[in-house]
């Protein structure tokens, strides 16, 4: 998970993307205008500049407006935008582009993808079925089958909601909608996802599950309400119907914090707060606090404790007496 994080800080996505206050170039093979429906139509080898932006395309039309501003200029059949700057390079593919010269917002639709270039290697690829992006608020937005990808690590949710600074680094990623983090083996799902590099913080909103691989290849699972990491210190909190499991392990309790071991982001420590329950084999163990440990396995638990053993009588009437 903290590999996860530390990635998405690094993330620059489409900011570059910007429509300003700018001259408009346009050229192609052909330009019609027709003052009846207000629009200037372009066809074959479309180039379109503005700033650093530049968008090819077969076909587009801009609207005018009745007091001979542009409005939006949008691009049929498969356009192709993009930005270079310095060692980066920015495109967005998509069936239609739309551009606002008065919103300043930029709109893909169609089997989007949006890339992002540093040289000639691909650090960043979000497809989605919508992307628009607001260049006044720095928020870009996808929607549909909504996947990210940044070297091992891929995002899956229905939406993705990511917000920008002037200079194109991450603020704020949102992933909503059966969303999903995945990072080789290691997997979190939750109904939504938020990350705020202003306090290195992943936190996971309804119906959260991490499964976490140990160093020993020996699976943890962790089920709660809410789930908060920080990437930083690699610390979990959860809370709400906590659940975990590790080999034959299974703990439950209202809140639970994880600790990782000396010299790795592994969780190895979970200190149960409220009142708990750890379960192996037959035997559950009730306490106020149970500290449950993976490496060296062991738990210790504190606070009005009370041990249940099941099914320990034969079931005939052989079982445990004083003889009395």
């Amino acid at each position: 998970m903290k590999k996860i994080l530390v990635s998405f800080v690094s993330l620059i996505l489409i900011t570059g993307l910007a429509v300003q206050a700018s001259d408009l170039i346009i050229e192609s093979k052909n330009q019609t205008y027709n003052e009846s429906d207000n629009k200037i139509k372009f066809n074959g080898n479309v180039k379109v500049s503005v700033d650093d932006l530049k968008v090819v395309g077969d076909s587009a039309d801009v609207n005018v407006t009745d007091d001979q501003k542009l409005d939006t200029a949008t691009f049929y059949d498969k356009p192709y935008a993009f930005e270079v700057k310095k060692n980066k390079k920015r495109e967005v593919k998509a069936n239609i582009l739309k551009v606002s010269l008065i919103t300043k917002i930029i709109r893909a639709e169609g089997d989007t993808q949006s890339i992002v270039f540093e040289g000639k290697t691909p650090v960043v690829v979000i497809n989605s079925d919508v992307q628009e992006y607001d260049t006044k608020t720095g928020i870009m937005t996808a929607t549909g089958a909504v996947t990210m990808r940044y070297k091992d690590i891929e995002t899956f949710s229905n939406g993705a909601q990511i917000t920008t600074d002037k200079n194109g680094d991450l603020k704020k990623l949102v992933l909503t909608g059966n969303a999903k983090v995945k990072q080789e083996n290691n997997e979190s799902y939750a109904d939504k996802f938020v990350y705020e590099t202003s306090t290195g913080n992943l936190t996971a909103y309804g119906n959260t599950t991490s499964n976490a691989i140990m160093d020993d290849g020996s699976k943890l699972v962790l089920k709660s309400s809410y789930q908060e990491y920080n990437q930083k210190k690699s610390i979990f909190n959860a809370s709400g119907n906590v659940r975990i499991w590790y080999q034959d392990y299974y703990a439950v309790g209202p809140k639970v914090t994880l600790y990782p071991g000396a010299g790795s982001t592994k969780p190895n420590e979970a200190y149960f707060t409220g009142r708990s329950s750890i379960t192996q084999g037959v035997r559950t163990i009730f306490a106020d606090k149970i500290k449950m440990t993976m490496q060296p396995k062991s738990f210790d638990a504190q606070g009005n404790t009370r041990t249940v053993i099941k099914n320990i009588g034969s079931g005939t009437d052989d079982n445990m007496t004083l003889g009395l």
